[in-house]
């Protein structure tokens, strides 16, 4: 068993036998007094797939609202738009609308499974390279360390006060931030009204007081949030943290260090004389890297932190020094922690992905994903109810037949204007609908007829209503009961 470190303590979980680390002289100090944390650069693979992550997530972010989705006349051009004078999502060839709120709660559900799958197979991998506070804060520290320098020397310029220089540069960054937060607000604003218009109407000052509401609501939550509360919205703020214990897989692919290898820190010169004495030796020589520059301030080493949000930038400054000392790779590394505890009983280790839990979690995706397409591709852009006459039920005519009244309520959710005729299936039953011969349904709405059904005694029972188009097909059905005597 291992606990997960909820208040960031120098201790690690330990199992009988297993190497005990030697307490560390020094430890990093990794923020200001009373200040964020101030990570240092780094490079390596995991570096650059945050980078492209970055870079892809901000682009998608950005553009999406200015591709174009040809939906025919009269009709939006922009291929994602929530419009909410129509009440209508669009999202390429998908038309969500406001009776339909069960897909997006279906889209909440799918999303909330792969977010536990993705858990499974590598933890927080989402939160280290997906995340928009993530992305942004990454963002913003890119800003800072190109203005300010990198981690020493923004350190130093935080203790040396203020200066001529130093206001011009905290200025220069706060500007970058603010344009940076402003075009945050300002993109999420477009998904909700033709872009190249509003953006348009944004520039002129003719947009609504709500849309530039909007833009400084947002602005204002991602200057704080990506440029002062950092990595406290991942560990205090966010609830998916806490949910870490209850879902924790040891045999997820985490960051890990690998303290069976590591252990007695000792520095490089130290160990090579420990080891020439035949003394065991590890081969972390407490260098801190891997505290320096964790975004969220954690020590990997002294084990798993529900605050980790692997994004592997430990593991590319343990390389980089490895590396530098001719000693293998992979010290802090994507590791389960079935395998840190294979490792420390000298068991060779296992990579288990697939295992009951995430073909699971799979096959549950692909149930939900399937479904909700094939819903999709065979809903109806429209509708067709019946409802009984009450009082009376049957009217028995001079000729002997009996008459059904109902009224019909026709749903139009398309774009286009309908003109439908009335049928019954069966034979010996006639329908007519009261004062008009045909039924003209506009385009996204709903219009309600009385409509008169008559027939023989003997053909009472199920009744079923057509609704059909111009060229004869039918497009609604609606079911009721035929009653008679």
């Amino acid at each position: 068993m291992v606990a997960l470190d909820i208040s960031h303590a120098r201790r690690r979980s330990q199992d009988a036998g297993a190497p005990r680390p030697a307490p560390s002289p020094r430890k990093a100090d990794t923020r200001r007094p009373g200040g964020p944390v101030v990570p240092q650069s780094v490079r390596g693979r995991f570096r650059r797939i945050k980078t492209a992550a970055l870079a892809l997530c901000l682009a998608v972010y950005g553009l999406l609202p200015f591709l174009r989705w040809d939906r025919g006349p009269d009709e939006p051009g922009q291929a994602i738009l929530f419009d909410f004078t129509k009440g209508r999502l669009y999202a390429f060839f998908v038309e969500i609308w406001p009776q339909e709120l069960y897909y997006l709660t279906g889209l909440l559900i799918l999303a909330s499974v792969l977010l536990i799958l993705m858990n499974a197979v590598a933890g927080r991998i989402w939160c280290g390279f997906l995340c928009p506070q993530t992305v942004w804060t990454d963002l913003f520290l890119w800003v800072e360390r190109l203005v300010e320098g990198d981690r020493r020397d923004r350190l130093k310029k935080r203790e040396a006060g203020l200066s001529p220089r130093r206001i011009a540069e905290l200025a220069l960054k706060h500007a970058i931030w603010l344009a940076i937060a402003l075009w945050t607000g300002t993109a999420l604003v477009l998904y909700f009204g033709d872009a190249r218009e509003t953006l348009r109407d944004l520039a002129t000052g003719e947009a609504g007081v709500l849309a530039y509401s909007w833009i400084g609501i947002v602005a204002a939550l991602t200057y704080t949030l990506a440029g002062f509360a950092r990595e406290q919205v991942c560990t205090w703020m966010c609830p998916w943290p806490r949910l870490q214990g209850a879902i924790w897989d040891p045999e997820a692919l985490t960051v890990n260090y690998r303290d069976y290898r590591g252990e007695i820190r000792v520095s490089a010169k130290k160990a090579a004389e420990l080891r020439s004495r035949g003394e065991p030796a590890g081969d972390c020589i407490d260098c801190l890297q891997c505290v320096v520059v964790c975004p969220v301030g954690i020590d990997i080493r002294e084990g798993p932190s529900f605050a980790c949000i692997n994004c592997g930038l430990c593991v590319d400054a343990c390389d980089s020094v490895m590396d530098k000392l001719d000693r293998p790779r992979g010290l802090i590394a994507y590791e389960s922690w079935a395998n840190i505890e294979r490792g420390r009983a000298g068991v060779p280790g296992r990579l288990r992905v697939l295992r009951p839990k995430t073909l699971g979690l799979a096959a549950v995706v692909v149930v939900l994903t399937g479904g909700m397409g094939v819903a999709l591709a065979h809903r109806s852009t429209g509708s067709l109810t019946a409802l009984h006459d009450r009082n009376p039920t049957w009217v028995r005519l001079s000729d002997g037949a009996i008459r059904n009244g109902y009224t019909l309520r026709l749903l139009n959710r398309g774009a286009r204007d309908q003109e439908l005729t009335i049928t019954i299936q069966d034979p010996r039953l006639t329908a007519k609908v009261v004062g008009q011969a045909h039924v003209i349904v506009d385009a996204d709405s709903t219009v309600e007829v009385r409509a008169t059904v008559t027939g023989p005694a003997e053909a009472g029972g199920p009744v079923t209503f057509e609704a059909r188009d111009g060229e004869g097909r039918v497009v609604y059905v609606a079911k009721d009961t035929f009653m008679v005597p």
